[in-house]
């Protein structure tokens, strides 16, 4: 059997080479003759010759975009979404092999067969919001990915980001009351009051981005309305959906905090740099510039680092009665000393305590309204402010103290041993939760003025798509073009302190990207803490470097960077198996193809 696979996605090139792949693969296991082309807005890889189309026996088009199939006039040819060769290859070859017709050009341009839409009648309305803690990757990849298999379903999709920058592509009133149902595909709080009695149906990003159809079908299947309150921690009606919930629930407060902390963090820790411009000590001759800069940065910001974590965090327990608590209980733990990890135990306590306010204490109707400005801001700030100053505090406190010492006086041993955890913990899942609990505990060092493992951090977490980068470029051809391009792309995300940028060629082949780019990562931290490297920033990859004092030794940073990529990225390079190994192996001496297990 000779056979034609021809995949297009409407964005780009990732998810068009990732099927095409998927279904080469399992043609050769049965022994077939393939050619493939990819196509996508900006254009795919070799066009089919006129050659090998009169030859193929029978030609499949997976496809979320238009095509034009005029060039395969009286072939067999099978049509479906892109989507539909992605989870089972071997399924779609099969419904193929069956249902493949004759195909006759009537001259228009053909588009994909859109999936099944589960027997609903008319096209279904769906709204969404993406959403992740720092805002860059994570929250316009799984847009990107909700929008293009939406699109494939037969949906009408919109997708509000709501990243950095602020809330993007926003949903109108009219869209969000015609939608079918509420997609929050979100790692962090977000306000939900203009989707109340609508059906919401809650997730994260990660989920979004890598299994964007399966969510679709379970939003439209198992969305529910919430009750009052629901936002705030709560899930639909759906048993699965509150079990997922319940599961990410503190991390997921946790990581609305370090959301909202994190520009307090990065534009004190730059303001504090640019005073050092003037002389590691002039901010202490008051009325120069480089005092209003230490002002500025340590003084306002690095003070309001912890009450806004706090506040953050009880925000998204108990929405917007648990700012006042959690933020008054951040302040008090700042001034006790006991610092960010008395601003997570803060957070939390004024989160819980509030919403347990909201929910059990029953007033008049005519008092009902002073409820959330007045009872429950005072009771609960009084709960978290008397057991701070009373139990919590002095503990923590002492805890931090002993924890800053310790990171303060360490050996370059134990520097280098905590550098390779970090690093190591920065590149196990790209952006995951691991990745984020190894930055937000450098984060939050930040507020004892600790300031080098913030460094290997950051380091760590650009090793992986720059090592991407480097191998797409020493090793072009064991890349097919899609990859070389979005080898460019992860190459400038990682620049830029994206580890997600990364991604894409984990996805395809993770036993080989993560062991190595975990070794790299431990490598580049290591480097970092053995350097003895400082940074007042916590995000902005190299480009803090523009900014003089940001990072005490840049030179020595680059080397630490520079050293995890290369051996990351040149490793790979050696071991990455070549495009045309696949066929290879299905080849036997004399030419004829045969089954290999290997695929």
């Amino acid at each position: 059997m000779k056979a034609i696979i021809l995949t297009a996605c409407p964005s780009g090139m990732a998810t068009s080479y990732l099927a095409a792949r998927r279904l080469e693969r399992a043609a050769l296991r049965r022994g077939w003759e393939v050619e493939v082309e990819l196509q996508g807005e900006l254009g795919g890889g070799l066009r089919l010759s006129a050659d090998a189309i009169a030859a193929a026996d029978l030609v499949l088009v997976a496809a979320s975009r238009a095509v034009d199939l005029s060039r395969f006039e009286g072939k067999r040819l099978y049509r479906d979404a892109l989507e539909a060769a992605l989870p089972n290859p071997d399924r779609f070859l099969d419904r193929a092999e069956f249902a493949a017709e004759t195909w006759h050009d009537d001259g228009e341009r053909e588009t994909a067969a859109p999936a099944e839409s589960g027997g609903s009648s008319g096209v279904r309305s769906v709204v969404a919001v993406t959403a992740c803690p720092t805002g860059v990757a994570h929250t316009f990849m799984a847009a990107e990915a909700l929008a293009e298999a939406g699109r494939a379903m037969g949906l009408s999709i919109k997708v509000e980001t709501q990243g950095s920058v602020g809330a993007q592509n926003k949903l109108e009133a009219d869209e969000i009351e015609a939608a079918d149902v509420v997609l929050l595909a979100c790692d962090i709080d977000v306000d939900t009051a203009r989707f109340a009695g609508k059906r919401i149906y809650r997730t994260s990003t990660g989920a979004a981005l890598k299994k964007s159809r399966q969510t679709l079908e379970a939003a439209l299947a198992e969305g529910a309305v919430e009750s009052a309150g629901a936002s705030t921690g709560g899930g639909s009606s759906s048993a699965g959906q509150k079990k997922g919930i319940k599961e990410r629930g503190v991390y997921k407060h946790l990581l609305t905090g370090v959301s909202f902390m994190l520009p307090m963090v990065v534009a004190g820790g730059l303001c504090i740099a640019l005073s050092f411009v003037f002389g590691i000590t002039a901010f202490e001759q008051e009325g120069t510039l480089a005092a209003a800069l230490m002002q500025i940065g340590g003084e306002t910001a690095f003070a309001l680092m912890v009450p806004v974590l706090a506040g953050y965090i009880a925000y998204s327990i108990a929405d917007r009665p648990g700012i006042a608590p959690g933020m008054i209980g951040g302040m008090l733990a700042s001034s006790l000393g006991a610092g960010f990890i008395g601003g997570i135990v803060a957070g939390f306590l004024a989160g819980y305590c509030a919403l347990a306010l909201v929910r059990w204490v029953k007033l008049p109707a005519s008092l009902e309204a002073l409820k959330p400005i007045l009872i429950v801001p005072l009771l609960a700030s009084l709960v978290t402010g008397l057991a701070m100053i009373y139990v919590i505090g002095t503990p923590v406190a002492a805890l931090l103290d002993a924890l800053t010492a310790f990171l303060n006086s360490m050996g370059s041993t134990n520097a280098v041993l905590l550098g390779l955890l970090l690093g190591a913990m920065m590149c196990v899942d790209l952006g995951g939760p691991v990745n984020k609990a190894s930055y937000t505990f450098g984060v939050g060092l930040l507020s004892t003025q600790t300031y080098a493992p913030m460094a290997a951090i950051m380091a760590a977490g650009m090793v992986p798509p720059i090592a991407m980068g480097i191998a797409t470029l020493i090793a072009k051809t064991k890349f097919a073009a899609a990859e070389r391009e979005a080898g460019k792309a992860s190459l400038v995300l990682g620049l830029c302190f994206v580890s997600e940028g990364a991604i894409p060629f984990a996805a395809k082949d993770p036993l080989r990207v993560l062991p190595l780019s975990i070794i790299g990562g431990a490598i580049t931290g290591g480097l970092s803490m053995l350097f003895g490297i400082t940074l007042m920033a916590p995000h902005g990859g190299l480009f803090v470097l523009l900014i003089p004092g940001a990072v005490n030794h840049a030179l020595l940073y680059l080397m630490a960077i520079l050293a995890g990529s290369l051996f990351t990225g040149v490793l790979y390079a050696l071991i990455k198996r070549r495009p045309d190994a696949v066929e290879a192996a299905a080849t036997g001496p004399t030419g004829a193809v045969v089954p290999s297990a290997s695929h």
